[in-house]
């Protein structure tokens, strides 16, 4: 019986592969039909044995959690408790890429991975223990490198545990990290507020609002920079209202609803009117922003050192001056309920409290 020709109008209509060697005949009989393709035994025997090694499609995926399967994207051999470092790392790698990770943090964490196959050799997951991380960790030269290369060990290993459930026991327990003394900010008086939001004015375009987002709303010099048109709703009853947004999953946390009240609906209005900007309010990389505080420092006759940071801390040292308590300040800076962030705005709280 013939073949049957594809039917589906979806699918696309492939000319048949040409057999130059087959002369084109008006019809087949049952004789033809079945006739070996080659007269030459040796190439048949050849394709027997490819047909007989056809790959089989269930290696093609691997068990994941709670018998599931799941495909075997890139050609990675199956994760287990017995594969190396080096495999796991690129599982690892490609878990944080799949999960939108900044490709900054990707690269940090599986540096310090690097570090620690170079430390203590190759060695299969399972076999990595305390004393490998100890070593990692006395390998670092300072407290900021240890406590990263501590959170990297440590997230590592809760991958292999809870994500890819190869391993049972995580060696960096046991490890802490330094505690690690926070600066105390150097905010800007009332007076260089002023002058600086008069320099900003007479600067370019874009200036005066980003200065006043980061100055009178605590906005990081990222959520600045990640601003769209449509986070900023004009139309509200209430007033301005700009909403912080995060596209990282792990940081939505931190999103908030921040009143810009009259001042900056007015500054917001005369920016729309110059710039219009389609989608991102200020499309300008980091360095961009760290110049034009600098330079608007320079117009306004500050001495001492201003960037986007100091325009946040002297947000948050006015609002626990206007009597903002610590829960307060967290919310409003977007800030985890953690130890580290209550010692960050406590210092707040010391600057704004009334001279001795």
């Amino acid at each position: 019986m013939p073949e049957s020709k594809p039917s589906s109008a979806h699918s696309p209509q492939l000319p048949p592969p040409a057999r130059a060697h087959r002369q084109p005949v008006d019809g087949l009989t049952t004789v033809e039909r079945e006739r070996p393709y080659s007269d030459d035994p040796a190439l048949l025997a050849e394709e027997e044995r490819f047909a007989a090694a056809a790959p089989d499609q269930l290696p093609l995926f691997l068990p994941g959690p709670a018998g599931a399967f799941s495909p075997a994207l890139g050609g990675l051999p199956p994760l287990t408790s017995g594969s190396s470092l080096d495999l796991a790392r690129a599982w690892y790698r490609r878990e944080l890429e799949q999960a939108g990770r900044p490709i900054n943090t990707v690269e940090s964490y599986c540096y310090d991975l690097v570090v620690l196959e170079k430390l203590i050799g190759p060695k299969p997951i399972a076999s990595i223990g305390q004393s490998d991380i100890s070593r990692l960790l006395g390998d670092a030269n300072g407290r900021a490198t240890r406590k990263r290369r501590l959170t990297s060990a440590r997230r590592f290993f809760r991958f292999l545990i809870d994500d890819a459930r190869v391993l049972r026991s995580d060696p960096t327990e046991g490890h802490y990290p330094h505690t690690i003394p926070l600066r105390s900010p150097v905010p800007l008086f009332a007076s260089e507020q002023d002058a600086l939001l008069a320099a900003a004015a007479g600067d370019e375009a874009w200036t005066l609002p980003a200065i006043w987002l980061m100055l009178r709303l605590g906005l990081t010099r990222a959520e600045l920079l990640a601003l769209r048109r449509e986070h900023i709703d004009l139309a509200d009853p209430t007033g301005l209202i700009v909403y912080v947004f995060y596209d990282d999953a792990t940081k939505r946390g931190k999103e908030r609803k921040l009143a810009g009240g009259e001042a900056f609906q007015q500054i917001y209005t005369a920016f729309l009117e110059s710039r219009a900007p389609v989608d991102l309010l200020f499309p300008v990389g980091p360095q961009a922003v760290n110049g034009m505080v600098d330079r608007v420092r320079a117009a306004a006759g500050i001495q001492k050192d201003v960037t986007p940071q100091t325009l946040r801390h002297t947000f948050a040292v006015d609002r626990a001056s206007a009597g903002a308590t610590e829960e307060d300040l967290l919310s409003v800076l977007g800030l985890a309920d953690d130890a580290r962030n209550w010692a960050s705005v406590q210092r707040y709280l010391k600057l704004a409290a009334p001279p001795l």
